[in-house]
């Protein structure tokens, strides 16, 4: 019996059923390992999915109560990233910023893992670049990837950041994801 595509896409779950939404600029950066924007009620079905363990919050505005309640309903560790409040937001996330959240990811103990800012743009597009610079893409690959989640908003700033990033501050654990 062929299961009907109604039935794939019917949510289900605690948070509903209907159509699964993704939430803004969502991608899949490796198996098991997510990007995306805030994502609202809307994409919670969508996420429930996902079995998420962990989810790096970057934004700088604090989440909604939903989704801090989302997140407690079904038991996932959030982790909110160092936005410095007295950083300009169009600056580049800080090194630190990006070697904790490497720490993070390179840990498999921590998937499936969720990646989010506000939009799925600036920050998240920073940290993922610096990830595809450490598993050796080449740059014009990495700011294609880049460029498809920033559209039109590209930041030099954030794209220089990625260039220069030095790889070998990155703490890679003695067990690192397949993929690397």
């Amino acid at each position: 019996d062929a299961m009907d595509v109604s039935e794939i896409l019917d949510g289900g779950g605690e948070y509903g059923g209907g159509l699964l939404i993704p939430p803004i600029n969502f991608g899949m950066v490796e198996e098991k390992l997510f990007r995306s924007g805030m994502p609202n009620e809307l994409n919670f079905p969508f996420l429930e999915r996902l079995k998420l363990k962990k989810i790096l919050y970057l934004a700088p505005e604090d989440p909604s109560q939903q989704f801090l309640n989302f997140v407690d309903d079904q038991e996932i560790e959030l982790v909110l990233l160092g936005w410095d409040s007295n950083k300009s937001p169009w600056k580049p996330v800080s090194e630190e910023v990006v070697l904790t959240a490497l720490d993070h990811i390179l840990d498999t103990q921590n998937y499936p893992l969720h990646v989010m800012c506000n939009l799925g743009r600036h920050r998240t597009g920073t940290i993922v670049g610096c990830l595809r610079k450490l598993q050796r893409w080449n740059l014009t690959a990495v700011f294609e990837e880049y460029h498809r989640f920033a559209g039109a908003k590209v930041r030099l700033l954030n794209e220089q950041f990625i260039e220069l990033f030095d790889t070998d501050l990155i703490r890679v654990p003695p067990h690192p994801p397949l993929w690397l």
